[in-house]
C-alpha cells in the first residue's frame, strides 16, 4: 500500500468511525474496551479520552512510563488542531517531506504527528474530542485504537498497513 492508498483508508476510517452520541458513559465504556484490548496484548500504553477539552478517561497500564503521558498529550494536540488522526497527519507530512514546524509552525515539544490519536467525530456535528494512546510503535498504536473503536461501534474496519 502506498501513502496515497493509506491516506484514503485513513479518511474512510475517520468518516466511518463516527458516533451518534458521545458522553461520559461512552468515554468510560470505550476507555475500558481500549484498556482490555491493551491488556490482552500486554502493551505498556497510556489511554486518554477527552470531550470538548475535558479529560473523561485516563489509564496507564503497567509498564507505561511518565514520558508516554507526554506523547499522549502531543498526539492529542495534533487531533485537536487538525481534526484528523495523528497518523494521517504524519503520513501527509511524510508525503510532502516537511515537518509540523516547517509546514505549520507547530513545535515538536507540543505536537507529535505519530499514530495513536483519533478524532471523536459526532454525526452531523464533527470533531468534539479525541481518543489518544501511546506506548507502542505508531502503527500498532493506531491499529489498536481504530480496531477497538470499530468493534465498539459494531463496524467493519478498513485496513491500513
Amino acid at each position: 500500500m502506498n501513502i496515497d492508498d493509506e491516506l484514503q483508508a485513513l479518511a474512510t476510517q475517520e468518516a466511518d468511525l463516527t458516533f451518534h452520541h458521545f458522553d461520559h458513559t461512552t468515554a468510560w465504556e470505550l476507555g475500558v474496551a481500549l484498556k482490555n484490548a491493551a491488556e490482552h496484548r500486554q502493551l505498556p500504553i497510556a489511554i486518554e479520552i477527552q470531550l470538548n477539552g475535558q479529560t473523561l478517561f485516563y489509564y496507564a497500564l503497567p509498564g507505561a512510563t511518565p514520558d508516554i503521558a507526554d506523547w499522549v498529550r502531543r498526539k492529542r494536540n495534533v487531533v485537536n488542531h487538525f481534526h484528523k488522526s495523528s497518523y494521517a497527519v504524519g503520513l501527509r507530512l511524510q508525503q510532502r517531506q516537511v515537518t509540523l514546524e516547517e509546514r505549520y509552525g507547530l513545535s515538536v515539544r507540543d505536537y507529535a504527528a505519530h499514530g495513536g490519536a483519533f478524532p471523536i467525530n459526532l454525526l452531523n456535528v464533527g470533531c468534539v474530542g479525541s481518543i489518544s494512546l501511546s506506548g507502542s510503535p505508531q502503527l500498532e498504536d493506531h491499529h489498536l485504537l481504530v480496531s477497538t473503536l470499530a468493534q465498539f461501534l459494531g463496524l467493519p474496519l478498513p485496513a491500513v498497513h
